[in-house]
């Protein structure tokens, strides 16, 4: 089943003639509505008159999650405040977060390209589909919501946590289809079996999952364990939330709805285009939003792209899954961490020392694990153990209130940890994709 026919089967041609006078209207847009883009534009030296089709996108400055900082809360706004309807807030570094706003037509947005990515996954209109990802500020769980409110299907919205519930519904409403992470979606079947479940028996037959990286060999295994179709998703909130592409049932790249998202793949060192099916940095473009439309923003997320035709019959364009990042950003239970978020906890902290390491891992399927090695004081060593416990629990307790994520904290003496000439090897992801 194919949600919006005439558009996810729309000839190249075609499909090239929609974008090229959506981009016209969005350049003018945003140039008289924002003043930061009237101001990017001036400065690279173009005007809305020189942009006449999608092929000259790049004449276009790039837009990045810096600017969004910069103008926080509401300077790359193209609505009045008055008109934004919802707000979501995605985690950020020491500084200010990134902020997404939608109008009433961004929402109608929204629910079309969660309809179009649940179609593409399998889901049909008489499905009942249980939604684990977090509702809240993140964007994942309301994402998945609107457009299975779009597409009619039966919404169960346990959002995230209370695992033993989690399968108990699974048990007594039978959904068809799930979504969450995939990391969650293992730990799920391990604690299927604590409880004397067999996943493989369960209702769960499409899963639908993304927030964090994901390898084939976790698909296999998510696959093998619960006898489900596992599906990849992507987005991210700067462009909408959940949505921007999707895989089909043939899962031979994601399908990116690039009538309202056009998509660029560039050499993330010159931002020159690369050639087709070439690795390169994901650079997206919304057409059509209103609150906060965003032209050629650098997403930092490494993929490579083709046009080739699909065997599903979407024309769209598809994209690998994320091959890595451009920063030093980790993805840890679908939470943004980076380590300079660590870095400014322990500078406010008297006795510690600015250098630490975070060591990542995932063991057996469960939740990824984070533990913290912290230098501290000589003389800490010398104190009581009841102190160094007072000092890793306050250590253990801000930093968690940064990151939104548990996390485990060790202190060790100075230079305990490895000292490098070069780039600090802040992070030790052990985790196997």
């Amino acid at each position: 089943m194919i949600w919006n026919e005439k558009i996810e089967t729309m000839p190249l041609e075609d499909l090239k003639n929609l974008q090229s006078e959506r981009l016209v209207k969005l350049v003018r847009y945003v140039y008289d509505r924002c003043p930061v883009y009237r101001k990017k534009f001036e400065e690279a030296g173009v005007s809305p008159s020189d942009i006449r089709s999608i092929d000259d996108i790049t004449k276009l400055p790039f837009t990045t999650k810096l600017d969004m900082r910069d103008n926080y809360p509401y300077g790359l706004f193209s609505t009045p405040r008055e008109e934004v309807v919802e707000i979501h807030v995605s985690s950020g570094t020491t500084g200010n977060p990134t902020l997404v706003g939608y109008t009433r037509e961004d929402i109608k947005l929204w629910s079309e390209v969660m309809a179009r990515a649940l179609c593409c996954a399998g889901a049909k209109p008489d499905d009942i589909i249980q939604i684990a990802y977090g509702y809240g500020l993140f964007t994942g769980g309301l994402g998945f919501h609107y457009g299975a409110l779009e597409m009619g299907l039966t919404i169960i919205p346990t959002s995230s946590g209370q695992t033993k519930r989690q399968l108990k519904i699974m048990q007594d409403f039978q959904p068809r289809i799930l979504a969450c992470t995939p990391s969650y979606c293992l730990y799920m079947a391990e604690e299927a079996k604590e409880m004397g479940l067999d996943p493989r028996k369960g209702s769960w037959r499409i899963g639908i999952f993304g927030a964090e990286p994901w390898s084939e060999a976790m698909r296999r295994e998510i696959e093998e364990t619960w006898n489900m179709t596992a599906t990849d998703i992507y987005g991210l909130s700067e462009i909408i939330g959940p949505g921007v592409s999707q895989e089909c049932t043939y899962k031979e790249g994601l399908h990116l709805f690039s009538d309202v998202f056009y998509p660029e793949i560039i050499d993330p060192e010159t931002g020159k285009p690369v050639p087709e099916g070439q690795d390169g940095e994901l650079v997206i473009t919304t057409l059509t939003k209103q609150a906060i439309p965003l032209i050629r923003y650098r997403t930092r997320d490494i993929v490579s792209m083709t046009t080739a035709p699909c065997r599903c019959g979407r024309t769209s364009p598809r994209t690998s899954k994320i091959k890595g990042r451009t920063d030093d950003m980790i993805v840890v239970r679908g939470i943004n961490v980076f380590p300079s978020q660590i870095e400014h906890v322990l500078l406010g902290i008297e006795g510690t020392h600015p250098h630490y390491q975070l060591v990542i891992d995932r063991q057996a399927h469960k939740l990824d694990e984070v533990e913290i090695m912290v230098e501290v004081d000589e003389k800490i060593f010398s104190d009581e153990i009841k102190q160094m416990r007072a000092l890793e629990q306050k250590i253990k307790k801000e930093i968690e209130a940064v990151l939104s994520i548990g996390v485990k904290v060790k202190l060790v003496e100075p230079k305990t940890i490895q000292r490098s000439e070069g780039k600090a090897k802040r992070v030790v992801d052990k985790r196997v994709l």
